[in-house]
């Protein structure tokens, strides 16, 4: 059984849209190969259209669903063009994330699939959280499916984007769940020092840690939960920024470096964790990681860039994968949905 399949992830931190072509097979077990990847960075006026959808009354943002669903069709069909791809069995998009507040049974991710169908001509699946959030799960993480099947020779895999989440295996089920905030917050507060991120972590080098901070936000509720649970820009921007905000910039962002570092590897070390494969756009932030590193004895394993940059487009190409073979694509135990179930519309 073999099949090839486009998946497209735009992430909440906005620094792009990552397009990745990959061939799966299964024998015994699922195989892949990455063929081709890229990540497109946004105009500066698309960054603007999804950092400011939040705040737009519903008629536009039925508009933005559309626009953006057409844009997604507009980089995908050149993407197929300028790497020449052929025997594309389905595409399978995340969208971008607009509201996610599982505990109202909603979540929304923009970019409609039908019109990446219609462009493309290609089978479209898009989509994937709606489903598991209306069975009463947090319709995130998506990613342990992928986990569980593709990166088994890990303890865990942490995720360092625009949230970190974590996945691994616990009493014989693999549980996943949202950890802290990472470079959705940094990124913010690099802007201020006109950067789109900090690059190396440099800048949070450079500051002081403010301790009755880092305290405050090390108290925040949601640390003291038990999974599975999951975080939004919403719990951002009520909980998080405004406790930066009067605070000095240098000092916020090396601050909240180190509540990062310590949300993460405390949770590594409550699970006693020997290895874990680190992903995500954070695996660049050196300081990020040498701190993870001061504080836990786990071995913290980067793999190669295309791993890093591509791995969540990889496993939604996976999940809309398994979801055209009418296999579960989404883990009960990740997401505290009812059961284990195949999720995503297919355009």
């Amino acid at each position: 059984m073999k099949f090839q399949a486009i998946g497209l992830m735009s992430g909440t931190s906005l620094d792009g849209l990552d397009l990745c072509f990959a061939s799966f097979e299964k024998k015994n077990n699922w195989n892949f190969q990455i063929l081709n990847a890229e990540t497109l960075p946004y105009p500066q006026h698309w960054e603007d259209k999804l950092r400011n959808s939040i705040h737009l009354s519903s008629q536009e943002l039925l508009e933005l669903h559309s626009e953006y669903g057409f844009y997604l069709a507009e980089k995908v069909k050149e993407f197929i063009h300028r790497n020449q791809l052929e025997n594309i069995d389905l595409i399978a998009s995340h969208g971008h994330t607009v509201f996610h507040q599982p505990e109202k049974k909603f979540t929304l991710q923009i970019g409609d699939g039908r019109a990446i169908k219609i462009e493309t001509k290609l089978p479209v699946i898009y989509d994937f959280r709606s489903q598991d959030v209306l069975m009463e799960g947090n319709g995130a993480p998506l990613v342990p499916i992928g986990d569980e099947l593709l990166f088994s020779g890990y303890d865990a895999c942490l995720n360092l984007g625009g949230f970190s989440n974590i996945s691994l295996k616990q009493n014989g089920k693999r549980i996943a769940f949202d950890i802290a905030p990472v470079n959705i917050v940094l990124n913010r507060l690099a802007r201020k020092f006109n950067k789109n991120f900090d690059e190396n972590g440099d800048l949070a080098r450079k500051g002081r840690i403010n301790d009755e901070l880092l305290a405050q936000l090390n108290s925040l509720d949601f640390y003291s939960q038990p999974h599975p649970k999951s975080l939004g820009i919403e719990w951002c921007n009520e909980f998080i920024f405004p406790l930066l905000e009067s605070n000095k910039a240098e000092d916020a962002i090396t601050t909240f470096t180190e509540h990062a570092a310590l949300q993460i590897s405390d949770i590594i070390n409550q699970n006693n964790l020997q290895n874990v494969l680190c992903t995500g756009g954070g695996s660049y932030n050196t300081y990020l990681i040498e701190k993870i590193r001061e504080k836990t004895e786990s071995q913290i394993i980067i793999p190669e860039k295309e791993i890093i940059d591509y791995k969540e487009a990889l496993i939604f190409a996976f999940m809309g994968v398994l979801k055209m073979n009418n296999e579960n694509n989404v883990l009960s135990s990740a997401t505290g949905s009812t059961e284990d179930h195949s999720s995503g519309v297919l355009a």
